[in-house]
């Protein structure tokens, strides 16, 4: 009895939705147009909280139910909510509500089968759970631009239902045998795994040990970790562990660019080196992954998109079969090979992955998160969020929305002949920002922290009408301008059912055009919402400073544990000077040019080879650039300029060579693409400079964040100008030192950097340094670099 208890405790469980179940087994024929009537995402489950609430005391709305199959390796756990159960003359009718925005008429029993196959299992859990031996299915379908309801019913025998359900299950079994088979050898080969490397750094084993208990007592963890930690494998081992014993059934990596993914990509297949057996996929933006010149998803246009849901179960197999590691390359190679859209394909194959690496749009952006997976209840997931730093400014942008009025004048213009309906309702939306603009008289904006709900029902009604107008012209799917402007009104009427006191609406006139925003300047709770689908988060970055600042705008909360760890390098491989007799602020920069320009010679004189100088913004290099070759011409000089191409970026990258033989220097700009994420190492650069304390350009945003802190915390200046322009001036200086031979001066110019308030945003490893001036310099690097 013991042994079958303990053996009943150690079944595997595997859980699937009915919606899910149904969708994956019963899914055919083409991927159809990119456009899908997001009026649906928008009305669609108000719609149904309306229709249920219209029913009487007979109907049970939301009924959870479920149903638990036993195999031999596992159990498979089926769930879901029927949307209604109804008792009507002693008969039982499973309610499914559906919502449309086509016309009903075109509405009828063969609409769609999936939807009577998710009721028909709701019909079949329910009936055996309660011994009925017949019951009826019902499908109602609400249209959303008018409210009308149409309802098809059919009955059936439970013992139809039943077989119906088993043969759902039986074609889906292939897939819960292979996920079981592979969860017992993935957690066998965690079991034994050790880490991938000899040992341990300094500061390694502390984060790997922190990022473990943050998933086991299911907490948030914010790490200020320096460069050379090894912060990618110090996050992802541990959490393999923690998937290993069973703590989370998933993990996500979350990156800001590209080449952090290559890296969390390197070190997973590290450990498959060690023998662990792992699936990683890295989810690549639809129009860097799509085949085809122009994106569009119209089978068609697209012989990918016809018939990709008749091939698409066996592309998964095949690829879940043969390999681990999923990268863009190989998710191009199999989607050529058995002809499915790889964007699609990359997605479906994340089900099934055991860490899925991608930007953090695909988790904090509420228009592009993925849906399969956090649409539901909490889960056990785990987050893994790196260069942290970046996610202020991004879930700012991920949370706000805005319009244009000049859009809206233009497709009136457009539908003029073409649509009454489009026209009209573009020409009472243009007549609103006419009427805002009237009211800025002399000002160019205004800013307000109450919603316009008039402004919302405009959008709505443009909504609908351009909803109809999509279902009955195909072509105008094509037509870029019409349907950006489209999802842009979608998205903000999405984000407006978030508006709170962390947001406000401004208007800005901009010569005759008129912007509207809804702008998040706080979005902490947010973030914190988003982080309550998973179990655990991880927040890691080498520049996460002033910690508390961080805490607060990411959504720290009472279950946030912090740690700072100390940089593994040795500080004397590093010279750090401060020339404070520089003022670098807007007013007085033209004084500054050839002070900076003798600065810069001095640092590079003192030894051949590659520097980087930075500054606050395009125009201020120029002008240093201008008064440097001017005064020292005998200089290999690169400079960087806006807009560069990718193959424009490779050349300017290519100029840092290994073992210089001359005097090399880019001048680039701070919080740009060399100022961050990319690895310089040894020689290939041995010199930065950074002019100015990083602080953003002045404009109405960060005067609406400076206000907002003022009032909450005393703060303002710091969150909006301080704290973020320092922090470009860490990720900038953290280019130069990246390995533990690596050598190299950092020189910080301006006179802010002698100030305590700024000092005290030093990281640990800048202490201590040394003030200087253009006579003391050369001797100071002399005397280093000897």
């Amino acid at each position: 009895m013991k042994d079958e208890k303990q053996k009943e405790l150690s079944r595997m469980l595997l859980r699937l939705s009915v919606r899910n179940l149904v969708e994956f087994v019963l899914r055919s024929g083409d991927i159809e147009s990119g456009f899908v009537s997001m009026d649906r995402a928008l009305e669609g489950s108000k719609a149904h909280r309306r229709l249920q609430k219209s029913y009487g005391d007979d109907y049970r709305a939301e009924v959870p139910l479920k149903k638990t199959i036993e195999f031999d390796a596992y159990s498979l756990v089926i769930e879901g909510r029927a949307d209604g159960i109804l008792i009507e003359d002693d008969e039982v009718i499973i309610d499914e509500i559906k919502s449309v925005t086509l016309p009903l008429e075109l509405v009828n029993e063969d609409y769609d089968f999936r939807h009577w196959a998710q009721a028909m299992c709701y019909g079949y859990i329910y009936g055996e759970e309660n011994g009925l031996e017949s019951l009826t299915i019902q499908l109602t379908y609400i249209q959303l631009d008018t409210d009308e309801t149409k309802k098809l019913r059919r009955s059936f025998d439970i013992a139809e239902l039943e077989d119906f359900f088993d043969d759902l299950v039986k074609k889906y079994c292939v897939w819960a045998d292979y996920s079981s088979s592979w969860i017992s050898r993935r957690d066998e080969s965690i079991k034994s795994l050790s880490f991938p490397f000899p040992q341990y750094r300094k500061g390694q084993r502390e984060m790997a040990a922190s990022v473990y208990r943050a998933i086991r007592d299911e907490n948030i963890l914010f790490a200020q970790a320096p460069t050379g930690i090894g912060k990618t494998i110090s996050s992802v081992f541990p959490a393999v562990k923690a998937m290993g014993e069973g703590k989370t059934s998933k993990i996500f990596y979350l990156t800001a660019k590209t080449t952090t993914q290559k890296v969390a990509e390197e070190a997973f297949q590290r450990m498959r080196d060690k023998g662990l057996q792992f699936i990683s996929i890295t989810i690549t933006a639809k129009d860097k992954i799509c085949f085809k010149e122009e994106r569009e998803c119209n089978p068609r246009y697209c012989e990918y998109a016809k018939g990709h849901f008749d091939r698409i179960n066996e592309a998964l197999m095949d690829m879940l079969c043969n390999e681990t590691q999923m990268d863009r390359e190989k998710l191009l190679l199999y989607a050529e090979k058995h002809r499915v859209c790889p964007f699609e394909y990359s997605l479906d194959l994340a089900i099934w992955a055991d860490c899925v690496i991608c930007d953090y749009n695909y988790l904090f952006d509420p228009s592009a998160s993925l849906k399969r997976f956090f649409m539901d209840k909490k889960s056990d997931f785990t987050f893994l969020i790196d260069e942290a730093h970046n996610l202020v400014d991004r879930a700012r942008e991920m949370y706000s929305a805005e319009l244009h009025k000049k859009d809206f004048l233009e497709l009136k213009k457009q539908m003029k002949d073409k649509n009454k309906e489009l026209h009209t309702a573009c020409g009472s939306i243009n007549k609103y920002f006419i009427e805002f603009k009237k009211k800025l008289e002399n000002e160019n904006h205004f800013v307000s922290r109450e919603e316009d709900k008039d402004l919302y029902h405009l959008l709505n009604s443009f909504v609908i009408k351009a909803d109809k107008y999509l279902a009955m012209n195909e072509d105008s799917h094509k037509d870029e301008e019409f349907m950006s402007l489209y999802f842009g009104v979608l998205n903000l009427l999405k984000i407006s059912e978030n508006y709170d006191e962390h947001y406000v609406t401004y208007i800005e006139r901009f010569s005759s055009d008129v912007r509207l925003k809804l702008f998040c300047h706080d979005p902490s709770l947010l973030i914190s919402q988003v982080l309550k689908k998973g179990r655990a988060a991880v927040f890691f970055s080498a520049t996460l400073l002033p910690m508390d600042y961080f805490l607060e705008i990411l959504g720290g909360g009472e279950n946030s544990k912090a740690i700072y760890l100390h940089s593994p390098f040795d500080i004397r491989n590093r010279c750090l000077l401060i020339g404070d007799n520089v003022a670098t602020r807007y007013t007085k920069r033209d004084t500054s040019y050839s002070r900076i320009a003798d600065y810069l010679y001095s640092t590079v004189e003192s030894k051949t080879g590659n520097y980087m100088v930075f500054f606050p913004s395009y125009k201020y290099m120029e002008n240093v650039y201008e008064e440097f070759m001017a005064r020292y011409p005998g200089f290999n000089v690169k400079i960087q300029s806006p807009g560069m191409t990718e193959e424009e970026k490779e050349l300017f990258m290519e100029f840092f060579q290994p073992e210089p033989k001359a005097h090399n220097i880019g001048f680039c700009v701070l919080g740009g693409v060399y100022s961050e994420g990319i690895d310089l190492r040894d020689d290939r650069l041995i010199g930065v400079v950074i002019v100015g304390v990083g602080l953003p350009q002045l404009c109405l945003e960060r005067d609406i964040i400076k206000d907002y802190y003022d009032n909450k915390n005393h703060k303002g200046f710091e969150y909006s100008y301080m704290y973020p322009g320092m922090n470009k001036v860490m990720q900038a200086a953290g280019r130069l030192i990246r390995s533990e031979t690596d050598r190299g001066v950092i020189l910080l110019l301006d006179e802010r950097f002698s100030r305590w308030d700024y000092q005290k945003l030093f990281p640990r490893e800048w202490f201590p340094h040394t003030k200087v001036n253009e006579n003391c310099l050369p001797k100071i690097l002399k005397d280093f670099w000897s």
